[in-house]
């Protein structure tokens, strides 16, 4: 006997991740778009470490981290597109 399993078109719409808004997520606010993506410790890494290099390099770095934050959200959905 075997059993066959099809997903509905709803449920893997709701289970894709978008790079895209992820990129968007963590270019607006580094670490958002790492927890949108379910990396929870990433993401809280970057809310605490980003501000850290607003302030410490008078935002020069900041402006890096938030572009190297949103590059890293949007990799990460691309290469992982379905959640677990």
């Amino acid at each position: 006997m075997s059993v066959s399993y099809v997903l509905s078109t709803a449920e893997v719409a709701y289970e894709m991740r978008d790079p895209v808004l992820a990129g968007i997520l963590s270019l607006i606010v580094p670490g958002v778009g790492q927890l949108y993506n379910g990396r929870i410790l990433a993401g809280i890494l970057w809310l605490i470490f980003t501000p850290g290099f607003w302030i410490g390099t008078g935002g020069t770095l900041g402006w890096i981290c938030h572009l190297v934050a949103a590059y890293c959200a949007y990799s990460y959905a691309k290469e992982h597109p379905v959640r677990i």
